[in-house]
């Protein structure tokens, strides 16, 4: 396992081949075990596989244009820019929207969201052990009431912690290596 950890990558290409849906669930269930405060589990997950994508990523680049990132109109370039969002994002295999349910309490809204951070990192170190890729991407999408209400989640109850891209990988960027640990440490004595 701490090779595993050296050698995970964000993955932003994938082969054009869906994963199982066992291995999947077992990839979620390494995931749960996570540390959890007062064993909560907060984390929730919405996987959009196969047809399940298209109103997903409609339901994005819905979102996009409400937020401004892209224009309304019926433009040749706008419309060839949708085209080409939609198209990258057919091309993912899996879509993980990761979420929990707000808490009226700060601290313990923290401590949920800290356990669900965990569970994603968790779930992309067994993804990596299947041979299976992930990308943890935050979104300004996620930020947008409208479309949470598209899928079908409510603003005010849940906040969206990561949507996961997922599959196969097409391709494994090398190690760029990490920032020597004594630059990041500070010991007090």
């Amino acid at each position: 396992m701490l090779q595993t950890i050296k050698e995970r990558r964000s993955i932003h290409s994938f082969k054009d081949e869906e994963v199982d849906t066992d291995i999947l669930k077992e990839i979620f269930t390494y995931g749960s075990y996570a540390p959890t405060h007062y064993m909560k589990e907060p984390w929730n997950i919405k996987l959009y596989q196969g047809r399940g994508r298209d109103g997903f990523i409609d339901s994005i680049l819905k979102s996009y244009q409400r937020i401004g990132m892209i224009k309304k109109d019926n433009a040749p370039k706008t419309l060839k820019m949708m085209d080409s969002m939609k198209q990258f994002l057919l091309e993912i295999p899996h879509h993980a929207v990761i979420y929990l349910e707000k808490e009226a309490n700060a601290i313990r809204n923290e401590e949920n969201y800290a356990a669900v951070c965990a569970f994603i990192q968790n779930a992309q170190l067994a993804a990596w052990e299947y041979g299976v890729g992930m990308l943890w991407t935050i979104t300004p999408y996620m930020h947008d009431p409208e479309f949470l209400q598209e899928i079908d989640l409510e603003d005010e109850q849940v906040k969206i912690a990561a949507v996961m891209q997922i599959g196969y990988p097409k391709k494994v960027k090398q190690d760029r290596g990490r920032t020597p640990i004594d630059e990041k440490l500070e010991i007090i004595e």
